[in-house]
C-alpha cells in the first residue's frame, strides 16, 4: 500500500479534525491516524461514527471528557512492582476511570443499537467504581490526603495542631520576655523549626540555636532553649504524618494495582471514544456524512468540499468587510471565490474510470484533485467525508503528482521531478488505486507532452486504476473525447467577467482561456493584442469552439431548470384546482344528500301523521307497511346512486390491466350465494376470504362457504323501466335476494349508525328476512347501547339479543323481525 500523504495534506487535515479533541490521548489517537489496513477494520472505524450520531441525535445520548490529562505516567508506574503513586497521578487515574466507566453506563442500555461502542466499554467492570470512590474520598482535589484517610491520620493531625498551638504560644511569651531585642513579634518558621525574630544587635539577650539571618543582616532568627523540645516533638509528629500519608498512597496505589487490566481498559476506552467523538464534531462543524465503502469500484462524490480550503475560507468570512474587500480585490489567482466554498459532484466506476480535466487557469483544477484525493484518503481512514453522499472504493494506493517537485540541490528541473515522481508512482501504484496527475506532461515541448500525457494516463487506465487528470493540452481533450469511457470535464469560466466559477461541468472539455487570464491580472494591452495575433488559427478556431459549447451547456442547464420550476408550478396550480374542485363536488353532494334525506323524512312524518288520523285497522296495518315500503325504496334508491357514483370514481382511479384474483370456480365479479343465503358479487379476494358486495351491504366470507349462483332465466328478467316497482310490488326470493341479513357498523359513529340501520331494518323487514345481525364490536359502548335502543323502540323489531359467541359474542347483536 502507498498513499501521496504529504502531497494531500493530510497531515494538516489531521491537525484540523484533532481541534476537536479534548483529551492528549484523544489528540494522539488522530495524529496516528492513517489509511486502515484491513477492511474489517475500517468498517468498524466508520461503524461507531454512525451509532455515536444515532445515539446523540435521536436518544440524546453523549459523553465528554474535558478536563482529563495523560494518565500515561501513572500507568506505567502501576506495572513497576512495589512503585507508589503521588497524589495528582492518582488522581488522574481514577477522573479517567469515573469517566469511562460513566460512558460504559451510557452506552450499556442501548447495546444492542450500539455493538461497536458497547465492545470498546465492555471490558471496564463495574467493580472498578469502588476503587475511584475510595480515591475520591481519600484525596481532595488538590491533592491533598484528606483528614479523614484514616483514623492514625486524624489522631496525628490532631496532635500536630495542638503541639504547634502550644510551641506558638511558647514562643510568644519568650518574645514579650525579651522586649526590645525582638524584631517584630511574629513567630515565624526557618528549616522546618519555629523561631523569633531578634535584632542582630540583641542576639546575646536570647538564649538559643540561630537559624540564619535575614537577607539584610539585621535579623537574627533564633529557636529558645525552651522551644528546642517541643520543636523536636512537632518535628517527630510530622515524621509519623508522613509515613501515614505515604501508607495511604501506597494502600490506593495497590488497590489500582490489583485492577491494573481493567484501569488500562478505561484508559484505552478514554482514548478511543475520545477519538471517535471528534470525528463526530468534525463532522458536525463541517456537515460531513460517513462514507459508504464500495465493493464494485465506485467513486462517487456528491457536493464534495475540500475541508482545508472550507476553514480557510472562513477565516476569510471572519476579517472585516473592509479586509474582505482588499482580499478579493488582490492578484492571488488563488484566492477563494466571494461567496464561500463551491462544492463539486464527480464519479467514476470500473468501465469509465479516467476523467480529464481542462479550463481556466485558477479556475479550481487542481482543486478537484486534490478534493478527490483527500476525500478518499479520509474515508479509508474511517473519518467522515465534508460531502452530501460519499462512495469510496477501499483503495490500496492514492497517488498524486501535484505542484512543481524542482529541485536544485537534486538537479531537477519540473519536468524531470514530474517524470521522477510519476515514474514511482507506477511502480508503487497497487490495485484498486486513484491516481491524480495535474498537467500530466506538462514542462515540455507541447507536442510531446500531450503524447506523453495520454500514454501516462492510458498506461494507469490498463492497470484497473480510477485517474483524474488536469491538463491544458489539446491531445488530452482529444483523446476524452473520443473514448466514450472516458469522462470529459471542465471548470467554468465566465466570459463576462473574466472570472472563474469554480463550478466543475461534466460532459465537456474547457477551454484554457490564458490569454484572458493574463489580461485579468493586468498584462499591457499591446502584449494581449500582440498575442492574439500570434496565436494559430486552428488554436483559435478551437478555443472559441469549446468557449461557445460552454455557453450552450450553461443556456441549456438554465433552460432545463427554469423548465423544471415552471413545471413543478403548473403541477402545484393544478394540484390545488383538482383539490378545490373535489372540495366542490364533495359539498354539492352533501347538501343534495341532506336535502333528500330531509325530504325523505317530510314525507314520512306526513305519512305517519295520515295514517294516525285512520280508524280501519286493516287499512291502517296495509298503509303502514306501504309507507315502509316506499321509504325503504327511497333508501335503496339513494344508497343505488351513490354506489354508482363510487364505481365511476373506483373505475376512473383504477389502473388499466389490473391484475384478476380468485381461485379456480370463483373470481372478482363471479355471482355467489353466501351463507347466509343472499346473493352478491364478490369484489376482492385476499388469501382464501373473498368480500362480497350484497345490496350496499359488504361481507367478507371464505371461499369454502360460497356457492356460485345461477343466472336468472329470460323469464325471470324485467324491463329496466320497470324495476324499482317491481322491486316493491315483489315479494319473498326476489327481495331476499337483493336484501343483506348483517350490517356491520363498526368504525361508525351514532349520527352515522342512525341512517345506517334505519334503512338496514327497513329492507331486511321488506325482503321478509326472519333474522338479521348487527356488528357493533365492543369499544367504548356508546354504538351498542345506541344500536339496543333503536331496536328496542322500533316497531319492526320482534326481539332482540347477544349473538352467540361463535357469531360474536357481545360484538353483535341478532335480532328477529315482525313478519
Amino acid at each position: 500500500m502507498s498513499y501521496s500523504l504529504e502531497t494531500l495534506e493530510f497531515t494538516s487535515l489531521l491537525s484540523l479534525v484533532a481541534r476537536n479533541a479534548q483529551t492528549p490521548m484523544g489528540v494522539d489517537r488522530v495524529m496516528d491516524l492513517r489509511p486502515c489496513v484491513s477492511r474489517v477494520e475500517l468498517d468498524n472505524a466508520l461503524a461507531t461514527i454512525t451509532e455515536t450520531i444515532v445515539l446523540d441525535e435521536e436518544k440524546q445520548i453523549s459523553w465528554s471528557f474535558s478536563g482529563l490529562e495523560d494518565p500515561s505516567e501513572a500507568v506505567a508506574i502501576l506495572r513497576i512492582r512495589n512503585a507508589s503513586l503521588e497524589p495528582n497521578l492518582l488522581l488522574e487515574i481514577s477522573r479517567v476511570c469515573t469517566q469511562a466507566l460513566f460512558a460504559r453506563a451510557a452506552i450499556q442500555p442501548e447495546k444492542d443499537d450500539a455493538p461497536k461502542l458497547w465492545q470498546i466499554v465492555e471490558r471496564i467492570p463495574p467493580a472498578l467504581l469502588a476503587v475511584t470512590e475510595q480515591i475520591s474520598k481519600k484525596l481532595l482535589p488538590s491533592g491533598e490526603i484528606d483528614d479523614s484517610a484514616s483514623p492514625e491520620l486524624a489522631k496525628l493531625r490532631r496532635e500536630i495542631n495542638a503541639q504547634r498551638a502550644r510551641l506558638t504560644k511558647s514562643l510568644e511569651s519568650a518574645m514579650r520576655a525579651a522586649g526590645t531585642a525582638i524584631q517584630d513579634e511574629i513567630v515565624t518558621m526557618r528549616n522546618d523549626r519555629f523561631v523569633i525574630p531578634v535584632k542582630a544587635d540583641f542576639r546575646g539577650k536570647v538564649t538559643g540555636v540561630a537559624h540564619g539571618f535575614s537577607s539584610s543582616g539585621q535579623t537574627v532568627y533564633v529557636e529558645p532553649l525552651d522551644a528546642i523540645e517541643a520543636n523536636n516533638e512537632l518535628q517527630n509528629l510530622k515524621g509519623k504524618e508522613e509515613r501515614e500519608v505515604a501508607r495511604i498512597l501506597f494502600s490506593l496505589t495497590e488497590s489500582l494495582r490489583e485492577h491494573l487490566p481493567a484501569v488500562e481498559a478505561a484508559v484505552e476506552a478514554v482514548a478511543e471514544l475520545d477519538l471517535i467523538k471528534t470525528k463526530v464534531e468534525f463532522a458536525r462543524k463541517f456537515r460531513a456524512v460517513v462514507p459508504t465503502i464500495s465493493d464494485d469500484e465506485v467513486l462517487r462524490l456528491v457536493d464534495a468540499r475540500h475541508p482545508l480550503l472550507e476553514e480557510n475560507l472562513r477565516g476569510f468570512s471572519r476579517q472585516s468587510s473592509k479586509d474582505a474587500k482588499e482580499d478579493a480585490e488582490g492578484t492571488n489567482e488563488n484566492s477563494p471565490p466571494e461567496n464561500g466554498i463551491v462544492p463539486s459532484t464527480f464519479g467514476l466506476t470500473h468501465d469509465r474510470s479516467i476523467m480529464i480535466i481542462s479550463g481556466a487557469n485558477a479556475g479550481g483544477k487542481t482543486v478537484v484533485l486534490k478534493t478527490a484525493g483527500l476525500l478518499s484518503l479520509m474515508a479509508i481512514s474511517g473519518l467522515p467525508v465534508p460531502a452530501k453522499e460519499a462512495k469510496v472504493p477501499f483503495y490500496r494506493s492514492i497517488l498524486a503528482d501535484i505542484g512543481d517537485h524542482q529541485s536544485l540541490s537534486a538537479n531537477l528541473s519540473t519536468f524531470s521531478s514530474h517524470m521522477s515522481n510519476i515514474a514511482s508512482m507506477i511502480h508503487a501504484c497497487r490495485s484498486p488505486s486513484l491516481v491524480l496527475l495535474d498537467e500530466a506532461g506538462t514542462g515540455t515541448d507541447p507536442e510531446e507532452g500531450s503524447a506523453l500525457g495520454v500514454a501516462i494516463v492510458d498506461h494507469f487506465r490498463k492497470k484497473g486504476s480510477h485517474v483524474i487528470a488536469s491538463t491544458h493540452y489539446r491531445g488530452l481533450k482529444m483523446y476524452a473525447a473520443n473514448d466514450e469511457r472516458i469522462i470529459n470535464a471542465s471548470v467554468e469560466f465566465d466570459e463576462k467577467t473574466l472570472q472563474p466559477t469554480y463550478k466543475l461541468l461534466l460532459g465537456l472539455a474547457g477551454a484554457s482561456s490564458g490569454i484572458e487570464i493574463a489580461h485579468r491580472f493586468g498584462i499591457d494591452n499591446s502584449v494581449i493584442a500582440a498575442a492574439r495575433e500570434n496565436l494559430d488559427i486552428s488554436a483559435q478556431e478551437a478555443e472559441q469552439y469549446l468557449r461557445k459549447l460552454q455557453n450552450e451547456a450553461k443556456i441549456a442547464t438554465d433552460l432545463r431548470l427554469a423548465l423544471e420550476e415552471e413545471r413543478e408550478a403548473v403541477a402545484m396550480k393544478y394540484a390545488a384546482l383538482e383539490i378545490e374542485a373535489v372540495k366542490k363536488e364533495k359539498a354539492r353532494q352533501k347538501e343534495f344528500e341532506s336535502r333528500l334525506a330531509t325530504t325523505i323524512d317530510d314525507f314520512d312524518r306526513q305519512a305517519i301523521a295520515f295514517i294516525k288520523t285512520l280508524e280501519d285497522k286493516a287499512l291502517k296495518n296495509r298503509l303502514e307497511k306501504e309507507r315502509l315500503s316506499r321509504k325503504a325504496e327511497l333508501n335503496r334508491a339513494v344508497l343505488s346512486t351513490a354506489e354508482a357514483q363510487r364505481r365511476r370514481e373506483t373505475a376512473e382511479n383504477r389502473s388499466e390491466g389490473s391484475p384478476v384474483l380468485g381461485g379456480e370456480d370463483c373470481g372478482v365479479g363471479t355471482k355467489v350465494i353466501t351463507s347466509f343465503g343472499n346473493i352478491g358479487t364478490i369484489e376482492r379476494i385476499d388469501k382464501g376470504v373473498a368480500e362480497v358486495l350484497v345490496g350496499g351491504m359488504r361481507l367478507r366470507e371464505k371461499l369454502a362457504d360460497l356457492r356460485i349462483a345461477a343466472e336468472p332465466s329470460k323469464a325471470e328478467k324485467r324491463p329496466t323501466g320497470s324495476v324499482h316497482r317491481s322491486r316493491v310490488q315483489m315479494s319473498g326470493d326476489n327481495e331476499r335476494r337483493d336484501a343483506a341479513a348483517e350490517l356491520n357498523l363498526i368504525g361508525k359513529t351514532t349520527a352515522d349508525a342512525e341512517y345506517e340501520l334505519d334503512r338496514f331494518i327497513d329492507e331486511a323487514y321488506m325482503a321478509s328476512i326472519p333474522r338479521v345481525r348487527i356488528v357493533h364490536g365492543y369499544g367504548t359502548g356508546a354504538l351498542k347501547n345506541y344500536v339496543h335502543h333503536f331496536l328496542k323502540t322500533s316497531d319492526l323489531v320482534e326481539r332482540y339479543e347477544f349473538a352467540p359467541s361463535n357469531q360474536g359474542g357481545n360484538g353483535a347483536t341478532i335480532a328477529d323481525l315482525k313478519l
